[in-house]
């Protein structure tokens, strides 16, 4: 009979500690613990762990030092880096200093139970002789192409990007408009091995419908009426480096074959010629669209999608990730020149501009931030100094956060219960929004139930039903109303 395998827990909030040993010794591992950098250094070299769980932030050596260590002391051990405070920087350090994974707190201990399980697995089949990892160049928090977040929302992001950067696969982001898609795409060509090679952007939508397929793949000299000379294309200007495709969803459909051949291929070919180039391109693209509707509806290339589309990334909207605000703000205040940006937003202004709503995401937000600075006139900004909150959000975008929020809620109810049996996600919503949904019709129609009931598609007895679920304290006794 094998041993079980080996965890070593290193980090100094004894709750955490102790809860993640609870939990993998009831998985049947035999688990370590140590406080300090330092002390997990020298158990790990005594007792060679198969995983390690390796905090960031430490009394002494700081964990992504730790990390180098430990891949010296324990070659073979999978390290897994947790942390509160991580961003893009924090990832991608601990991916160039070999980590198995990345994990943000707060997580979900079925998560933590996950990882090491696939760790394990991962330890027993690789070779001995690893191969070295190349180096990744994190871009400073303060840079003008920074992404900047500490939520776990972008500290999932920061982990995908460095997860993906070092390959060549294809990456589609996702994510509304003004949520920052171009800066994850220059992101990941900064971390990857084509770095020192162009970047080349796309923005389909802003070209005409005709002339995509000449932006994309050039044309020779006579190709249509007005192509006077030859024109080299966007791939072909890529060569060797990144495309990023931005608002795929706007590619016609007959330069979407073109573009197919592209990547099972590597060959352009120019419009006007039967001539083809090959091209080393990487493509990274983005869309606010529904891709997976638009393949349902015959306006995009399933084949495509499934090459474009080998590792998503998701960015959430601002509402869901309101903590960052602050962060952001000083940042974009520190991009316009202003010196100590942490002065210039009072309390009243992080507290208004954390609920104000902002349809237009970090894009509006850093827009409202500049209007706000030229009124305050270098002074501390006040409420009142920035513009009116936009109000063209209409119904289909409302439509659109709300499938956003459900996706969103979709992902995390998986994710708190990876490993185990599935649960009933369609019942589970129907209990998460009926309440709200009976409420506000109520309240819309003056708490007359017969007129609710047509509302909501209902009959009166159901409604009386409803109310009886979940306000028994205002429900009318069965046959009144």
């Amino acid at each position: 009979m094998s041993r079980p395998a080996s965890v070593l827990i290193i980090d100094d909030e004894e709750p955490i500690a102790w809860a993640l040993r609870r939990a993998f010794e009831r998985e049947g591992f035999r688990v370590g613990v140590a406080a300090t950098a330092e002390d997990g250094l020298a158990k790990a070299h005594r007792e060679q762990p198969e995983v390690v769980f390796l905090d960031v932030r430490l009394p002494g050596m700081d964990g992504l030092a730790a990390l180098r260590e430990l891949k010296k002391a324990a070659p073979q051990t999978a390290v897994v880096v947790i942390t509160a405070h991580g961003n893009l920087n924090t990832a991608v350090k601990a991916v160039e200093g070999g980590a198995f994974d990345y994990l943000a707190k707060p997580f979900d201990l079925a998560q933590a139970i996950a990882t090491a399980q696939r760790a394990v697995a991962h330890r027993e089949a690789q070779d001995h002789g690893a191969e070295r990892k190349p180096t990744l160049a994190a871009d400073d928090e303060h840079g003008p192409d920074a992404l900047v977040g500490r939520s776990p929302a972008m500290q999932t992001v920061f982990k995908r990007i460095a997860l993906v950067a070092p390959s060549n696969a294809c990456v589609l982001i996702t994510g509304e408009s003004g949520t920052g898609k171009e800066l994850v795409a220059r992101a990941i060509h900064a971390n990857s091995l084509r770095r020192q090679l162009p970047f080349v952007v796309a923005h389909i939508a802003a070209y005409n419908e005709n002339l995509v397929e000449s932006e994309l793949f050039g044309h020779v000299r006579g190709a249509f009426t007005g192509a006077e000379k030859a024109r080299v294309g966007l791939l072909k200007l890529a060569d060797g480096g990144t495309v990023f495709l931005d608002e795929l969803a706007d590619i016609p459909l007959p330069v979407q074959a073109k573009l197919l051949r592209v990547l099972e291929r590597q060959e352009v070919q120019p419009v006007g010629t039967n001539e083809t180039h090959t091209v080393d391109v990487r493509i990274v693209s983005a869309t606010h669209a529904d891709l997976s509707a638009a393949v349902r509806e015959g306006q995009f290339r399933q084949d495509l999608f499934f090459r474009l589309n080998v590792y998503p990334i998701h960015l959430p909207p601002l509402r869901d990730r309101v903590d960052d605000i602050p962060l952001l703000a000083e940042h974009f205040l520190r991009k316009f020149g202003l010196r100590n940006p942490a002065a210039m937003l009072p309390a009243e202004t992080l507290a208004f501009l954390q609920t104000r709503p902002w349809p237009g995401n970090v894009r509006e937000l850093r827009n409202a931030l500049e209007h706000a600075a030229i009124e305050a006139r270098g002074g501390p900004l006040r409420p009142e100094h920035f513009p009116e909150p936009t109000t063209a959000t209409g119904a289909a975008s409302t439509v659109e956060r709300l499938r956003s929020l459900v996706v969103e809620w979709v992902r995390e109810q998986v994710q708190a219960h990876a490993g185990r049996e599935p649960i009933e996600l369609h019942q589970r919503l129907i209990e998460a929004i009926e309440p709200a949904l009976l409420d506000e019709v109520l309240r819309q129609v003056g708490d007359n139930r017969l007129v609710a009931g047509r509302w909501l598609g209902l009959a009166r007895a159901t409604v009386r039903k409803l109310i009886r679920k979940y306000h028994p304290e205002s429900a009318e006794p069965d046959g009144e109303d």
